[in-house]
């Protein structure tokens, strides 16, 4: 044989025995990456065709009525870290409201928020409300969401909820709406009734959020409908990822009555933010820059059409609003 060929035949074998030998390795301490892409589990609920996806290094509840849409994601490597932007975002609630002990969530998904405000406040009595059984089980079961005396789920419909709490004069100090996906809205989740009823459960210093979008139609429509009902509201959005919070501070007070927020002592309690949400993966000096631009939220000028209609029981095409442009 050439000396050549059998130097390159040698040398190809050694190679070939060292990435044998790696795999092997590897797969022994589960270091191996995968792209994988496949479906954990997947059944059909009273309301939607629910998907558990293992893809990316991350795996993620999907609703897919039409097509795939992730309700929740979770990083198995780092199950703390808050994989989905406007989950983030939400953080930035911390700013407006340190410490709040009564939180009430609209939708549960793979239990994330309510797991992550568990951690951040121990103390805190939270109660989420999802329609889904289905999807409370899954969240159990795939996404190592844990019920507790202090963080409990509702099976029930929101507005059924929400009604029987206002009866009951409950109240809460943060509520997060975020029954919402990139493929249905709950249309009656969306309405001024609704909102109205929302706000009888805020105490004066409570804080309201709503995790909704950027781009379509029904963008005009929603802010027309929150500014019905609160008068003006925080617009705090991510245009790159169509991800848009409705922040709304002292949403039980008419906006003449909140207190103006003081932007040096806003900046400080950001600061002092960066400690507390170590791990989760939220920039907080940039939502804070971009939030400081915002406030305070009645000088700034609508970038909506403020004459779009306002959503209400008998008027709430929000899933045909939602596709059109």
């Amino acid at each position: 044989m050439d000396l050549n060929v059998y130097k390159i035949s040698h040398r190809l074998a050694q190679l070939l025995n060292w990435t044998l030998l790696t795999v092997l390795v590897c797969l022994s301490f589960g270091s191996l990456p995968t792209h994988a892409d496949r479906i954990v589990h997947q059944e059909q609920s009273l309301y939607s065709n629910i998907i558990v996806r293992e893809s990316n290094r991350r795996l993620c509840l999907q609703f897919t009525l039409r097509r795939e849409s992730n309700q929740s994601c979770q990083d198995p490597s780092d199950p703390q870290r808050l994989v989905f932007h406007y989950a983030r975002m939400i953080m930035t609630s911390f700013l407006f409201i340190e410490d709040p002990q009564d939180i009430l969530i609209i939708g549960l998904g793979g239990g994330t928020l309510p797991a992550t405000l568990e951690r951040l406040l121990p103390e805190a009595r939270i109660t989420t409300v999802e329609i889904d059984p289905a999807v409370v089980r899954l969240a159990k079961d795939y996404f190592n969401f844990v019920e507790s005396p202090k963080n409990e789920v509702v099976v029930q419909d929101a507005r059924v909820f929400t009604k029987r709490a206002s009866l009951r004069q409950l109240k809460y100090d943060l509520v997060i709406l975020d029954a919402f996906n990139g493929e249905y809205i709950p249309e009656h989740l969306m309405t001024e009734e609704y909102l109205r009823e929302v706000r009888s459960l805020l105490r004066p210093e409570s804080l309201l959020v709503s995790n909704t979008f950027v781009t379509s139609a029904l963008y005009d429509h929603e802010s027309s409908t929150y500014a019905k009902v609160f008068e003006s509201f925080i617009n705090f959005k991510r245009a790159e990822t169509g991800n848009r919070l409705i922040l709304i501070p002292n949403a039980a007070l008419p906006a003449m009555e909140r207190p103006e927020i003081d932007q040096t002592a806003f900046l400080a309690k950001a600061e002092g933010l960066q400690e507390r949400l170590a791990g989760l993966d939220v920039p907080v000096s940039r939502y804070v820059s971009q939030l400081v631009k915002l406030l305070p939220p009645d000088q700034r000028k609508p970038d909506w059409n403020v004459a779009a209609r306002a959503l209400t029981d008998q008027y709430s095409p929000a899933n045909l609003l939602r596709h059109k442009k």
